[in-house]
């Protein structure tokens, strides 16, 4: 048995640069949003759905996901895995919160709760062939988790009786107390009248009063493990006698080096003794082994994953292990680092072939970690991009699929739906990520939310981005090298001014000056009281004190708007700076490109014709030099399906004959190069919006990187990937 509290950094660093062993690894071969079934449900394409937990049909050809904000549960077609499609909704009379297959129907628990003191709710039998209510079970109480026995003979709910989070600050005891039903099964249909509850109270050495059980799973022993995830304790159950077994305290974990402030920084530098696991999801691997997962809830939260044997040793311990390798693919969520950071919230476990995988899903990260058992610590596999919020999963292993439901429904932010997610087992390496970074020293290089791209004068492969204000506390360039797969973050330098982190910038560009520094476009905002200007930077990070600050002149700043700079570029002394929007001068459907002259402080500008919006608005994000041309990115703010414009175009560089400020500009003619919106779809996932940074290296390989917003209402997926010779 082994035993780790906390992975020492030596053992993290070298763990951390361990490769996959096998090839054998999960691609995305579809995403499919829920709004899909909204039709079903009799409601607009405006209403607000989630996918929270799913589950399968015995055959595997079809998915059933419960849908808190709809009120019902959803169906989906997946006989061809890669073109899933919508097959129904039922309406139930209440919140349904988790799903789970018996024979031929799908067992639902429903909350009908009418406050929190007053908890009710019940147990929904529904025909997987015609989507009918066929019978029901009064609970007496709030479900959260069900799950069915592996023989069928049972059904377990785990009956939660949440607390109030804005009573006495959320802390427990808040009666009524929770407990766990068992109710036998007849061919997949609950036996109501033989229903047992299992007595939870004075277990916990938290609140014995007050058990909150929150997940539950069996084995195939029909023993059951739930968790008590505010109580931060653990129970092992009998189904057929109705008893409790066993139970113990989750315990607890030293974390050191972790992201505890949302300073807009990653920082990785903080310290929690004795963190409280307070376990969410849980998952039995074989009979005698199970796996939770940490989310943690009021005090505690220890960012990773554990292995208990049902006795409730600690057989292994995650530690920060799948935090750094979030934040190491640039998923770590920022604004949670005060809170759980990545919060490992879902789980599954299951076999493919030879091989146990554990899947651990991160709420606020999008991403899922996946494991192989190994009877001690597990191997590292790979991780996998999900959509927001990452809540249920299940896998098929007949069909070598894996599915995650993605909650988190962004409909009133004009942002992505919530998303159903198909994986397929190959015996390809991994595809994702396309760029992550390196261990410094003890902790990860940190990222996100890349805005701006440049490549090395003299090195092949070698690149710079910047990012930009998500991170306002600490302004980045950084070094990749793209001569290796995924490409690597190597370096992160800092840009300061007087010995600290630069302020009041928002860099969307970056540019070599041809002596090894750099050049910074920062996009203004004058309500904010941060410059529309360009920077220059030394190969260390450093603005100087003077003649290191350019900002706009008068005659551009008289007709500002919001949006500013987004990418500049340098054809011999002379800057050129991609405007992302029109400006009160401006004539529809044009933007301006503006150059400064280095050598004789002389502003100027053309204009740029951008293609009309249908949708939004459309604009540029990235400008390059190569050759006789500028390479120029054009989008528009639309994603998924509304994504039309995503393209690379390109523009003649004899005809950047800049003319004054304040008069008449000339427009240049462009020519289309690449249509970006197939990459964007390579991985099956939804059409991102930002793709913000392009360059092209000494040999004439081109690259494309998008922003993904510090992981904000967002997915947190980055693309970094060559277009070709140029």
């Amino acid at each position: 048995m082994k035993t780790t509290l906390f992975k020492g950094l030596i053992p993290l660093a070298a763990m951390m640069a361990a490769s996959v062993t096998s090839a054998d690894s999960f691609h995305r071969i579809a995403s499919w949003t829920t709004a899909n079934n909204l039709a079903a449900a009799g409601k607009d394409n405006k209403t607000e759905t989630s996918a929270e937990i799913i589950t399968a049909s015995k055959d595997g050809n079809t998915l059933i996901y419960s849908d808190s904000p709809l009120g019902g549960i959803g169906f989906v077609d997946i006989t061809n895995p890669s073109k899933p499609t919508a097959a129904g909704f039922l309406s139930l009379d209440g919140e349904p919160t988790s799903v789970s297959v018996a024979t031929d129907y799908v067992l639902a628990g429903v909350n009908t709760s009418k406050s929190y003191t007053q908890p009710s709710g019940f147990l929904a039998a529904v025909s997987i062939n015609n989507q009918k209510l066929v019978a029901q079970c009064d609970l007496g109480g709030q479900p959260d988790s069900i799950a069915v026995a592996k023989n069928g003979k049972y059904v377990a709910i785990a009956i939660e009786n949440e607390r109030d989070e804005d009573l006495n600050d959320g802390v427990i005891p808040q009666l009524p107390a929770g407990n766990v039903l068992i109710i036998p099964l007849k061919k997949g249909l609950p036996r109501c009248e033989k229903m047992k509850a299992v007595d939870l109270t004075g277990l916990a050495y938290i609140a014995e009063t007050d058990p909150e059980p929150e997940f539950i799973d069996f084995n195939n022993l029909n023993e059951i493990v739930v968790t008590l995830q505010e109580n931060n304790h653990i129970a092992v159950i009998d189904a057929k006698k109705g008893k409790v077994i066993n139970h113990f305290s989750a315990g607890a974990v030293n974390l050191n080096n972790v992201d505890l402030d949302e300073e807009r920084a990653l920082t990785f530098d903080g310290k929690q003794s004795f963190r409280k696991r307070e376990p969410d999801a849980v998952k039995w691997i074989g009979n005698n082994r199970f796996v939770t997962a940490n989310e943690g809830d009021y005090e505690g939260g220890s960012r990773g994953f554990t292995i208990f044997n049902k006795k409730g040793d600690v057989v292994y311990e995650s530690g920060l292990d799948l935090e750094y390798r979030v934040a190491m693919a640039g998923h770590y969520p920022e604004k949670r680092s005060g809170n759980k950071g990545a919060e490992p919230e879902g789980l599954e476990v299951a076999r493919f072939g030879k091989d146990t995988y554990i899947f651990v899903l991160t709420e606020r990260a999008g991403l899922v970690g996946v494991y192989k058992d190994t009877d001690a610590e597990p191997e590292f596999v790979q991780l996998l991009p999900s959509g927001i919020a990452p809540e249920g999963a299940v896998a098929i292993p007949e069909r070598n699929l894996f599915i995650t439901a993605n909650e988190k429904d962004l409909i009133e932010d004009k942002g992505p739906r919530s998303h159903i997610m198909i994986y397929e087992l190959t015996d390809k390496a991994p595809v994702y990520p396309q760029l992550e970074s390196v261990m410094d020293g003890d902790r990860p290089i940190g990222w996100g939310a890349l805005s701006g791209l440049v490549a090395d004068e003299e090195k092949a492969g070698i690149f710079y981005a910047v990012n930009d204000s998500f991170y306002r506390s600490q302004p980045t360039i950084f070094t990749i090298d793209a001569n290796q797969t995924p490409a690597k973050i190597i370096k992160a330098t800092p840009i300061t001014r007087d010995g600290s982190p630069a302020q009041k910038l928002d860099m969307e560009g970056i540019t070599t000056d041809g002596k090894g520094g750099f050049w910074i476009a920062s996009e203004g905002r004058t309500d904010r009281l941060t410059p529309h200007a360009i920077y220059h930077v030394n190969a260390k990070g450093k603005i100087g004190a003077k003649k290191s600050e350019f900002a706009f002149p008068a005659e551009l700043l008289a007709v500002e708007k919001r949006f500013g700079s987004e990418g500049i570029t340098r054809i011999g002394d002379t800057l050129w700076i991609a405007i992302q929007r029109q400006w009160k001068d401006d004539p529809k459907n044009t933007v301006k490109l503006v150059s400064y002259n280095t050598k004789s402080k002389e502003w100027g500008a053309v204009r740029y014709p951008t293609e009309p919006a249908t949708k939004g608005w459309v604009g540029l994000s990235e400008i390059t030099a190569y050759g006789d041309y500028v390479y120029i990115i054009e989008r528009d703010n639309q994603i998924g399906d509304n994504a039309k414009i995503k393209r690379l175009y390109r523009v003649a560089q004899s005809e950047l004959k800049a003319a004054k400020l304040g008069g008449d500009l000339p427009l240049v003619n462009k020519e289309l190069v690449r249509d970006f919106i197939p990459d964007l779809k390579a991985l099956n996932g939804y059409v991102t919006d930002k793709i913000e940074g392009f360059a092209i290296d000494v040999n004439g390989q081109g690259y494309a990187v998008t922003d993904n917003d510090g992981v904000d209402d967002s997915s947190g997926e980055t693309f970094f990937f060559p277009v070709g010779k140029m």
